[in-house]
């Protein structure tokens, strides 16, 4: 494990660009300061390190990304712990145990850059491989003090398409629309907007339908952007049969 976060320290050291780092947490409004590294270099540093230093087991592989998620000085440290768990050689771990590791990425990661791909990327993959299990901690989620892991709930099915549970995402929408504990939050009002829009590319009436069951609850920013690429309902014309003159 130590072997996997010396050298992906030292590998990124190598990368760093100080004339970028500022610029990129400027941008990121982090606390946290930048190497400077582009995400392409990062990736490619990222492939040859893991592939150069497999990890033996779960245990290691949960040490090592929270060894370079706790003890990180940069946050493309933390993008790299990011990188970690989802490395095709731990696919295998991606499982309702790695929920908790997921949670603690989450709350005390507290900003988009780091929660939409966790959202997406391995809680929704997660879930679908076994809803029944994951399903009731999403649920709680949606309904958490953190705003981050509400924003997590809601964002979680964005690559569900035609698999997304539409009672789970009914669910989520619900505890955080105008009127609840972060509903007035832009970063909850842009995810329910996100969920929203990505889903009615696959079911447009499901969408639509929401939207009106819910319109004064819904943010504006929210209402607008789910429904921005829809076309608006055109009412049915009735058929008419030409006249026995015509």
């Amino acid at each position: 494990m130590s072997d996997v976060v010396t050298e992906v320290r030292r590998r990124l050291a190598e990368a760093a660009d100080p004339e970028r780092a500022p610029q990129m947490q400027a941008y990121m409004k982090s606390a946290m300061p930048f190497l400077g590294v582009s995400t392409p270099s990062l990736r490619a540093v990222l492939r040859e390190v893991f592939a150069e230093h497999r990890l033996p087991d779960r245990a290691a592989w949960q040490a090592a990304v929270l060894a370079l998620w706790d003890q990180a000085r940069f946050r493309e440290e933390r993008y790299a712990a990011i990188e970690l768990t989802g490395h095709r050689y731990y696919r295998g771990w991606q499982d309702a145990e790695a929920l908790r590791l997921y949670q603690h990425l989450v709350v005390t990661g507290a900003w988009w850059d780091y929660i939409d791909g966790i959202a997406s990327a391995r809680v929704g993959t997660i879930l679908r491989a076994d809803p029944a299990t994951v399903e009731p901690g999403v649920r709680a989620w949606a309904e958490d003090a953190d705003l981050w892991l509400r924003r997590t709930a809601i964002l979680c099915q964005l690559g569900s398409k035609a698999e997304t549970r539409t009672d789970l995402l009914e669910h989520v929408l619900d505890r955080n629309l105008l009127g609840s504990r972060h509903g007035g939050e832009f970063f909850i009002q842009k995810a329910v907007a996100w969920a929203l829009r990505e889903h009615a590319k696959t079911d447009p009436e499901w969408v639509q339908a929401y939207v009106a069951r819910h319109h004064d609850a819904l943010a504006p920013l929210s209402r607008r952007e789910a429904l921005k690429n829809l076309r608006p309902r055109r009412p049915r014309r009735a058929a008419t049969r030409p006249g026995r003159g015509s």
